[in-house]
């Protein structure tokens, strides 16, 4: 079951800041590399919304726990 931290901000460390920017580049990089090699359509914007998840679920990863509590 979610507690109520689930939906609770986190604010970054320096640190993490840090290490969710070198994050951030790396899939503006491979978002930057699909959209040019991928063919436009439906299957293309799929791929990059959920790329766009991913990224923001991976800052979600830098700034908790495994049982959601804060790093």
């Amino acid at each position: 079951m979610l507690d109520a931290m689930t939906f609770e901000y986190v604010k970054p460390s320096d640190e993490q800041l840090a290490v969710m920017a070198s994050v951030r580049a790396a899939f503006a990089d491979v978002a930057a590399m699909l959209g040019q090699k991928l063919p436009e359509g439906p299957d293309k914007t799929y791929v990059l919304r959920q790329l766009r998840t991913c990224a923001m679920w991976a800052n979600v990863a830098i700034t908790r726990q495994a049982d959601g509590g804060q790093r």
